[in-house]
C-alpha cells in the first residue's frame, strides 16, 4: 500500500525535521516508520507491537465482515421489495375495494421487519415497500462507505500510521492527543511516511473526551490505548462509535484490576476485584462490564469479539449496537463471584433471570439467591464477594477463527506473528461459556498433595461427563463446567491413590479430605484430553522476546535507578558506560568466579 522509495524517504526526512537529524532515530514497525527524539519526549512502547498487530488483524476481519453484512442486508431488502411488488401487482387484479384494503395492509406490514441481530430481535424500518429496498432513487445500489478510524490517544502516531498504510478499506484516521509535543511528533511522522499517510491521517491537538462527545456515532472504529486506566474515556467512547462499529480498549492498570487496590478498582470500574489465580481473566470481565454499563446509559449494548490478557495489560474488542429492548438483557450477562477464603472454590451469582409468559413475552426478574451458604460446603470457611463481572462469553469463536485465518494467510505482514498466533490459537480452544478458571496447582496446594498431570486431570473430568479446556490467560489454568463438588471428588480419589501426610484438622485440606467422594473418578486417558494444538505441538505460550520486556517510562520522565527493573542497567548507565561495561565484563567474570580461571 504505497511503498516509499529511498529518495522519497530522504525528502520526507528533510521535510519532517526542523532540527538536527542526529537527534532522531528511525523506528520501523510493519510498513510504518517513525522518528523518535533522543530524549523521552513522546511515549513509544516497543512491547506494544503485540497489541498493534492484534488490532490490525481484528480490524482487517471487521472490515471484511462489515462488507459481508452490508451485502446481506441489501440482498435481504431487495428480496422483500421484489416480494412486495409482486403482491401489489396481485392486489391490482382484485376488486377496487378489496385491493385498496389489502394493499394498505401489505404496505404497513412491510414497513417494519423483525430481524435477528446477534441473538436479539430488533425491529428495523424498511421504508416504503413500493420502492425497491437496497437501491437509491436513481436505481443504483447503496455503496458501503469506507470506515473512519479514531485513535483517541495517538502519542507518536505509530498505530494510526500502521492502520492507514496496512489496512485496506479505511478512508480516514483521526489521531488525537492533548499534548502539544506529541501532536507535533505525530505530524512529523505523517510527513515522513509519504503521500498515503498524508492523505489518510490527520493529527489534532484535542481532549479525546470532548472530541468524541462532539462526534457521536461518527466512527466505525474507536481505539483507546491509554497509559493506565481507560475509565475516564469510556462514556464518550461508546457514544462516538457508529451502530455495529467496534471499540478497541486497553487497560494497563493491572494492579488495580487484579485486586491490589479493590477500592480504587470499584471507583474506576464499578466492580470489586478478587485476588484469585483467575484475577487476570476477572480483570477482562470487569472491563467488559464497565463498558456495558456506560453503553447502557445511551440505550446501547456491547457484543464482545475478542478479549485477551497479554504481557502487562488486558485488551478487549467489542461491537456496539443500539437497541432499547436488547439492552434489557444486560443483567443476565452480569454476575457476582463468591470466592472461598480457605480453598480454591468459587461460585457465580447471576444478577437477574427471565420468565416466559403465555403470550410469548418475557418478564425480567431479580436472580435467585443466595447460591452459597454462609460457610463453604467444601471446607467450612467464609466467602469473599467480588463483582459484578461480565459472565457471558468474552469471545466470538467464529470471529476468532476468521482472525486467526487472516493472520496465518498474511504471516509476513505481522512483526509479532508468533506471539499473536499463539494467543489466538489458545483463545480458539477455550470453552466460551465458562467464566473464570481453576488452577490445578492451587487445588493440590490446598490438599498438600502431589499434582496429577494436566492430561490425567482433564481425562478424569471428561470421563465424569463434563467439558474442560485450557485458558490463554494462564498455562496452568483449566476451564470446566464441572461443579466444585465434582472437582473435589476427583481430587479426593487422586489422594487415595497418592496419600498425603496428616494435617491439622482445622486446615481446609483436612476438612475436604475427611469427606468420602460420592463420585468415583476414572483417570483413564480420554481421547480429548489434549487439545488439537497440543496434539500437533503448536506453540501456545511463548517467552518474552528479550529482557526487561514490559511497560516503559511515561513520556517526559528521566531514567533513574528505580527504573532498572523496567529498562535494564544499560539504559541507566548510558552508551559510554555500556561500552565500558562491555570491556570490563570479562574481568568481572574472573573476579566473581575465580574457579573458572584455574
Amino acid at each position: 500500500m504505497g511503498e516509499v522509495t529511498g529518495e522519497d524517504k530522504h525528502q520526507n526526512l528533510n521535510k519532517a525535521m526542523s532540527t538536527d537529524p542526529d537527534d532522531y532515530t528511525i523506528i520501523k514497525e510493519g510498513e510504518a516508520e517513525i522518528l523518535m527524539h533522543a530524549k523521552n519526549e513522546v511515549f513509544y512502547n516497543k512491547a506494544q507491537v503485540n497489541n498493534r498487530d492484534l488490532s490490525i488483524a481484528v480490524l482487517r476481519t471487521y472490515l471484511s465482515k462489515r462488507k459481508e453484512e452490508h451485502e446481506a442486508v441489501l440482498n435481504k431488502k431487495t428480496k422483500i421489495g421484489q416480494k412486495v411488488s409482486s403482491e401489489e401487482s396481485c392486489c391490482e387484479s382484485l376488486p377496487e375495494e378489496t385491493a385498496g384494503q389489502n394493499g394498505e395492509i401489505l404496505k404497513d406490514e412491510c414497513k417494519m421487519e423483525v430481524k435477528e441481530e446477534n441473538g436479539e430481535q430488533v425491529q428495523e424500518e424498511l421504508g416504503d415497500a413500493s420502492e425497491e429496498a437496497g437501491k437509491k432513487p436513481d436505481g443504483k445500489r447503496r455503496e458501503l462507505k469506507p470506515a473512519k478510524v479514531l485513535e483517541a490517544l495517538a502519542a507518536s502516531g505509530l498505530r494510526a500510521l500502521r492502520y492507514a498504510r496496512e489496512v485496506e478499506g479505511i478512508s480516514q484516521v483521526i489521531a488525537l492527543d492533548n499534548d502539544k509535543v506529541s501532536v507535533e511528533a505525530c505530524k512529523r511522522n505523517i510527513k515522513f511516511n509519504g503521500s498515503v499517510a498524508c492523505s489518510k491521517v490527520e493529527a489534532h491537538l484535542a481532549d479525546a473526551r470532548v472530541y468524541m462527545l462532539t462526534h457521536p456515532k461518527e466512527f466505525e472504529v474507536v481505539d483507546l490505548d491509554p497509559y493506565g486506566s481507560p475509565s475516564v474515556f469510556l462514556d464518550s467512547a461508546v457514544q462516538s462509535v457508529s451502530d455495529g462499529g467496534i471499540l478497541m480498549c486497553t487497560a494497563t492498570d493491572m494492579a488495580v484490576l487484579c485486586g491490589g487496590n479493590g477500592e480504587v478498582c470499584y471507583s474506576k470500574y464499578g466492580s470489586y476485584p478478587l485476588r484469585g489465580k483467575y484475577c487476570h481473566e476477572m480483570a477482562l470481565r470487569i472491563l467488559l462490564a464497565c463498558i456495558e454499563s456506560h453503553a447502557n446509559r445511551y440505550k446501547r449494548y456491547i457484543v464482545p469479539i475478542l478479549s485477551v490478557q497479554m504481557d502487562f495489560y488486558v485488551r478487549v474488542f467489542v461491537r456496539i449496537f443500539t437497541s432499547a429492548s436488547a439492552m434489557k438483557n444486560t443483567p443476565l450477562k452480569l454476575s457476582y463471584v463468591y470466592q472461598c477464603v480457605g480453598c480454591d472454590s468459587f461460585h457465580l451469582q447471576c444478577l437477574a433471570r427471565t420468565v416466559s409468559k403465555t403470550n410469548n413475552s418475557v418478564r425480567y426478574l431479580p436472580g435467585y439467591g443466595p447460591v452459597v451458604p454462609q460457610e463453604c460446603s467444601d471446607c467450612g470457611k467464609k466467602f469473599n464477594v467480588g463483582g459484578p463481572i461480565w459472565s457471558a462469553p468474552i469471545h466470538d469463536q467464529e470471529w476468532v477463527s476468521s482472525i486467526l485465518s487472516n493472520v496465518k494467510s498474511m504471516k509476513e505482514r505481522y512483526p509479532a506473528y508468533d506471539r499473536i498466533s499463539a494467543v489466538l490459537t489458545t483463545v480458539s480452544e477455550e470453552l466460551p461459556d465458562v467464566p473464570l478458571f481453576l488452577s490445578l496447582h492451587n487445588l493440590c496446594a490446598t490438599l498438600k498433595c502431589t499434582s496429577p498431570s494436566a492430561v490425567i486431570f482433564r481425562s478424569a473430568v471428561l470421563n465424569a461427563g463434563y467439558r474442560i479446556s485450557g485458558t490463554h490467560v494462564n498455562p496452568l489454568g483449566l476451564k470446566s463446567d464441572a461443579p466444585m463438588n465434582v472437582i473435589w471428588d476427583i481430587m479426593r480419589c487422586w489422594v487415595k491413590n497418592h496419600p498425603v501426610k496428616a494435617q491439622t484438622p482445622d486446615q481446609s485440606g483436612s476438612v475436604i479430605l475427611a469427606k468420602e467422594p460420592t463420585l468415583q473418578a476414572n483417570f483413564a486417558r480420554a481421547v480429548a484430553s489434549l487439545s488439537k494444538a497440543q496434539a500437533k505441538k503448536v506453540a501456545r505460550f511463548l517467552p518474552n522476546p528479550e529482557k526487561h520486556w514490559g511497560p516503559k517510562l511515561r513520556a517526559g520522565r528521566q531514567v533513574t535507578s528505580k527504573h532498572v527493573s523496567l529498562l535494564g542497567p544499560r539504559a541507566l548507565n548510558g552508551s559510554d558506560a555500556c561500552e565500558r561495561d562491555d570491556e570490563l565484563e570479562p574481568k568481572r567474570r574472573k573476579i566473581e568466579d575465580p574457579v573458572s580461571t584455574l
